[in-house]
């Protein structure tokens, strides 16, 4: 279900204005996909954006029910939204089919909690006009930065990227991190299907980034800014002892080829 920007947005999004097409900044179209669920921190988010400079921003309401997404309607945003909650891969495959049918080139993946900045998305995009397929960031490359990190999360985002070094043989400095940039045609290649059901919570993005390094795509680092909230409410909905398995799915089932 779509819904439209109200008052300032609302306008912007008009049909005949064509705000939702991309300004020409790089020689390709893309777009920022923004999945929530009960986010209060997303005003503080979007108020970071330059719209001007990134005016296709999609934010995917994953069925709230504290009416914390509403305030995305007083920005100049597309809202899609679920009427119940399916899943962070739900909502992300929500707005990767939204931006694939407009014709987008490639599509930015934020979280809608304010940890990663806005105004580094060109920084992801400027690989892509490299040549770069898939883009991850990392707050542990060169020229880094993280900020209020807790000790656990700091142990599990260093230990993960282990793993994924030895299964593809090359060095990794960040797996977890949501904020990340590829090219939709990855979503072309017969080996990829983001329809799978068990692949609606967690594992979508991970199986993204997985087939991205199976298929040969080239896939680089980019050194972000990563900032913990010192606001006292929970930095992350994930729980370890309830998600890890949906954390690590992708990488077991993909290596073991139980699935495609």
């Amino acid at each position: 279900m779509e819904r439209k920007a109200s008052h300032r947005g609302r306008r912007m999004l008009n049909q005949d204005t064509k705000r939702d097409e991309p300004k020409k900044k790089f020689d390709f179209s893309f777009g920022v996909i923004v999945p929530v669920y009960n986010e209060p921190r997303l005003a503080l988010l979007l108020r970071r954006f330059d719209f001007e400079t990134t005016p296709l921003v999609v934010v995917v309401d994953d069925g709230s029910d504290d009416g914390s997404p509403d305030v995305a309607r007083d920005y100049p945003v597309v809202i899609l939204r679920h009427p119940q909650r399916r899943g962070v891969g739900a909502a992300i495959r929500t707005g990767l089919k939204y931006l694939k049918n407009k014709g987008i080139a490639v599509a930015v993946v934020i979280a809608g909690n304010n940890k990663d900045d806005p105004g580094e998305i060109p920084v992801l995009l400027k690989a892509i006009e490299e040549g770069a397929d898939y883009v991850q960031s990392s707050r542990y490359a060169a020229g880094a930065k993280v900020e209020n990190m807790p000790f656990l999360r700091g142990v599990i985002t260093r230990a993960v990227p282990l793993l994924w070094s030895l299964r593809f043989r090359r060095r990794f400095t960040e797996v977890t991190s949501g904020f990340r940039a590829y090219r939709l045609s990855l979503l072309d290649h017969p080996d990829v299907d983001i329809d799978q059901d068990w692949l609606d919570r967690y594992e979508l993005e991970h199986y993204l980034q997985y087939k991205a390094l199976q298929t040969g795509r080239r896939y680089v680092e980019v050194a972000v800014t990563k900032s913990y909230p010192t606001d006292k409410m929970p930095y992350t909905k994930i729980r370890i002892w309830k998600d890890w398995w949906s954390l690590m799915r992708p990488f077991v089932l993909l290596t073991l080829g139980i699935k495609k």
